[in-house]
């Protein structure tokens, strides 16, 4: 019977934490929306995350 309610509990715990990071994560899509598409000379999202210069392959270390 004890392990009924255990799993009444974990199921709640479970859902509220879903719940949060639900919220977390359109409170985060909301302030990206906000935020000016001109700033820091960027044309939008997707360009933050790039740079100019090519990646160079690395090799892997040798033992």
């Amino acid at each position: 019977m004890i392990e009924i309610e255990y799993h009444k509990m974990r199921s709640a715990q479970l859902i509220r934490a879903a719940e949060e990071d639900r919220l977390a994560r359109s409170v985060a899509r909301a302030r990206r929306a906000a935020r000016p598409a001109d700033r820091d000379g960027h044309d939008g999202a997707g360009a933050e995350s790039h740079t100019g210069r090519v990646r160079r392959h690395r090799l892997p270390r040798t033992a």
